[in-house]
């Protein structure tokens, strides 16, 4: 697909509000006692609900992956906050009722070769199902894969739902 360099619309906008991926916000802290519960708080009060959670430590720092009930709202949070965030795409996918719903998922994204880098559980369940959010190198192909295994997806719409 072809986009009209002239148009002066950015890519940004061009994905639109239904864009099928889940952002992601990386927020880097140092590791010390208290610096997650800072962050956190800076969303009390707001609307902006923390749907997933992923903590990686090192000796100096801890790299903190929240997604975002409200995106938009929540990146405004962490900027104020003076944080340094880092946004990336990532999918959601509900969970097959059955015994192995992880492994079928996985199967379906190894048959088409796409590699996945992150992946953690989602803390809500839209339409009362699990799910998963997941990080892949090839987010497209993981999309279309997964829609024609008839696996549903999670959009950014699903988490705003009244917890």
């Amino acid at each position: 697909m072809a986009f009209d360099q002239s148009a002066g619309t950015d890519y940004a906008t061009m994905r639109g509000r239904n864009y099928p991926s889940i952002r992601q916000f990386t927020v880097f802290l140092e590791n010390r006692v208290g610096k997650l519960l800072e962050v956190i708080r800076r969303f009390e009060g707001s609307r902006v609900r923390i749907v997933a959670l992923s903590i990686s430590d090192t000796a100096e720092c801890a790299f903190v992956r929240f997604l975002l009930s409200h995106p938009e709202q929540g990146r405004e949070v962490l900027e104020r906050a003076g944080l340094a965030i880092v946004e990336s795409d990532l999918i959601g996918v509900e969970l097959p009722v059955g015994h192995q719903a992880l492994l079928d998922v996985c199967t379906a994204l190894l048959q088409a070769e796409v590699n996945i880098i992150q992946a953690y559980p989602l803390l809500v369940r839209p339409r009362g199902q699990a799910a998963v959010a997941l990080m892949v190198d090839n987010i497209e192909i993981a999309q279309e894969t997964l829609a024609a295994k008839g696996f549903s997806m999670i959009t950014e719409g699903d988490l705003q739902e009244d917890m």
